[in-house]
């Protein structure tokens, strides 16, 4: 998998050295209460996770979630980037960064990186699946070209109902 870099991010493919920070990305509630039921439960779950998430979808489908980079520290901060969904059979595009990162136009700056790549992978749309109360990534899901699509059912999600927000790719 490839590695972007927009002016302040570097996106690259996750590695288990960043398991630490994909720990903390996936465990403290305040990241987590729109987008995942269950935190991590320690490193090693984290890194099971890691496993079978994000480096798992590089080897099968050839994308998956980029670890975000600050350029400045040289931190990850948090994930950007395109997951496959097979339970849908469609791409996501998603994101999610660590609390300090918020209000920054970090997550809109790095989705626009992943939207380029879309071009690359040849996908002719893309959605993102957002919990209704979650007003922060709706604004970004608009600000990326994303509009509204439908109410959907989502296994993964203690809600019974998730926005699906959808956008379409000219063809080349």
């Amino acid at each position: 998998m490839k590695t972007l870099d927009t002016p302040r991010l570097t996106l690259r493919p996750f590695t288990t050295a960043d398991v630490a920070a994909f720990y903390r990305m996936g465990s403290e509630p305040e990241i987590i209460r729109y987008a995942q039921s269950q935190p991590f439960a320690s490193l090693e779950d984290a890194l099971d996770k890691m496993h079978e998430l994000p480096l798992a979808d590089y080897a099968t489908v050839g994308y998956g979630r980029f670890a975000c980079v600050w350029k400045a520290t040289g931190q990850v901060i948090g994930f950007s980037g395109l997951k496959y969904l097979p339970e849908l059979d469609e791409t996501e595009l998603g994101y999610r960064l660590f609390p300090e990162f918020w209000g920054m136009g970090i997550a809109t700056e790095a989705g626009q990186a992943a939207l380029g790549f879309t071009q690359e992978l040849g996908l002719d749309h893309v959605i993102s699946l957002i919990h209704p109360d979650n007003a922060g990534s709706i604004g970004v899901a608009r600000k990326l070209g994303l509009r509204w699509h439908d109410d959907i059912a989502h296994p993964g999600l203690d809600v019974p109902l998730i926005h699906r927000y959808r956008r379409d790719f000219p063809s080349n």
